[in-house]
């Protein structure tokens, strides 16, 4: 008799254990769900359906669904948005800024991905609730600004950069436009398009006496 018990506690413990998923493959299609719908606009059930797999399997890999959203940013940042980092490197401050506007162009506007930027897309009508999410979102533009900021100091130091040019409103001006960029795509615009608003973008640049001798 206690054996048939401790079989049934075994059989039970099995079946009622979560399913095994991958991990990797669920956390881009949550990524591309946020991308696509926003974060209020992604109900639990929507990540379920999507990912194919229970909730308690859900919450026991990602926590809750804030917890999830912030690991589908983070992915965001080091995978579609990589050329971030890519065009930091870039010799020039007017490479920087041009390569920047061009990636966001190459994601926005790529017919594999969702349209527009998940750090745009994700905040839309974000409410009460979603407010921690909303400010993770605004810390994440802010952080980028600061990049694209030491950038330009060094830039200036280096003078690569006009000795009048400022920095931090460079670093604003290149992030509008990138974020601007992205509710064009999220409205539809076409690659052309947003590579218009790339060439118009840097004829605003500022030039070095090199730039204008290179000319």
């Amino acid at each position: 008799m206690q054996k048939k018990i401790a079989g049934a506690r075994k059989e039970q413990s099995v079946m009622g254990r979560p399913r095994e998923f991958d991990t990797d493959a669920a956390l881009e299609k949550a990524m591309r769900l946020f991308w696509t719908k926003s974060y209020e606009g992604t109900s639990v059930a929507d990540l379920t359906e999507t990912l194919g797999i229970s909730r308690p399997s859900l919450y026991a890999a990602f926590g809750d669904k804030q917890s999830l959203f912030r690991a589908a940013l983070e992915r965001y940042a080091a995978g579609p948005a990589g050329y971030v980092a890519a065009a930091l490197g870039k010799p020039t401050a007017r490479e920087v800024a041009e390569q920047l506007l061009k990636g966001a162009a190459d994601l926005q506007a790529s017919p594999r991905n969702p349209c527009g930027c998940l750090t745009v897309n994700g905040a839309i009508a974000c409410g009460n609730e979603a407010e921690p999410v909303r400010q993770a979102l605004n810390a994440h533009r802010t952080a980028g600004v600061s990049l694209l900021r030491r950038r330009f100091e060094q830039a200036k130091l280096r003078h690569d950069l006009p000795k009048d040019s400022d920095p931090a409103a460079l670093a604003c001006f290149v992030a509008a436009v990138v974020y601007g960029m992205a509710v064009l795509a999220s409205g539809g615009a076409s690659r052309k398009e947003l590579d218009q608003v790339t060439r118009t973008a840097m004829k605003a640049w500022p030039t070095t006496a090199q730039d204008s001798a290179d000319n």
